[in-house]
């Protein structure tokens, strides 16, 4: 065989290296969105929760003084979140706001109360648990009434639940999706090499001999492929901070170390899985079947 043609099947193979690397790396970056969103679902889910908002009505009699007292005690109660004082004044123009200017002409004294605004933490946000705390808020002294929609809540909660179970069933679907895939670029990758490895086992060598020098190529070609796929992801989570940094208030940045070895373990896996089978396959192929 001549130089030319050496280089020639050089560059076949190297552009065949390059290509599964490339489309590796594609898919495994769909995977590591896939992962983080999977793996900040709860984060997301307590955003939500967190964000539904109680409203105490306090008694007409009430005084500011006497409204932070109670400010201060439900802050220490373990359920709270967080709390917000409205006064009288506040309210009244929230109203106003909402039913327009005119709204107080009907009344005789101004008809807002002092409330006060409270969130809950993520795991009392449920049907059981705000009963619970409506009970123990109601039970304060000048304490009116405890609103909260509780139509809002069930749906939030079989909502969110709904998108878990989606979300987990996607990230199966994209992990399958991704092993095919992959598969079928090492395949043809591997396939390139078949005469190769068709001399090697004229010459003796056996099926864990020849598929030694594949598997090491595997599990290094699924580690550069990774590691191309966390910098696109690394990159495209940068763009977006600096385009909705709201979007980083409920990802837990604390996470993305999960995600990477998702992305890691994935891309060695299917690699090393693909190769081992694709190249098991063709040990054990005829020499006419190598022609097709």
């Amino acid at each position: 065989m001549s130089t030319g043609e050496n280089r020639l099947i050089r560059r076949r193979l190297a552009g065949a290296w390059i290509s599964s690397v490339i489309s590796i790396t594609l898919v495994l970056f769909l995977v590591g969105v896939a992962s983080l969103l999977l793996v900040n679902a709860k984060s997301v889910s307590d955003y939500f929760k967190e964000n539904v908002q109680i409203s105490v009505l306090m008694a007409q009699e009430a005084t500011e003084d006497q409204a932070m007292e109670l400010v201060s005690t439900l802050d220490s109660r373990p359920f709270i979140k967080g709390t917000r004082l409205v006064s009288k004044e506040e309210g009244t123009r929230e109203m106003s706001e909402m039913l327009g200017e005119d709204f107080l002409e009907v009344f005789e004294t101004a008809p807002i109360p002092l409330s006060v605004d409270v969130t809950l933490k993520a795991e009392y946000v449920s049907a059981d648990s705000l009963e619970v705390v409506k009970k123990e808020i109601s039970s304060f002294p000048l304490v009116e009434e405890v609103v909260y929609q509780q139509s809002l809540v069930d749906k939030l909660n079989t909502n969110l639940a709904k998108i878990s179970l989606v979300l987990g069933v996607f990230v199966l679907l994209l992990l399958f999706i991704s092993f095919v895939l992959i598969n079928n670029t090492v395949r043809l990758n591997v396939f390139s090499k078949r005469f190769t490895i068709h001399t090697m086992k004229l010459v003796g060598a056996t099926k864990s001999f020849i598929r030694g020098p594949f598997l090491g190529q595997a599990v290094f070609q699924g580690l550069f492929s990774a590691l191309l796929a966390i910098l696109m992801l690394l990159a495209a989570l940068f763009i977006i901070r600096k385009e909705i940094s709201q979007l980083f208030e409920v990802f837990s940045l604390d996470l993305l170390l999960v995600v990477i070895g998702i992305v890691v373990v994935s891309g060695v896996v299917i690699c090393l899985v693909s190769t081992y089978l694709v190249v098991g396959k063709l040990v054990s192929l005829p020499k006419d079947d190598l022609y097709y």
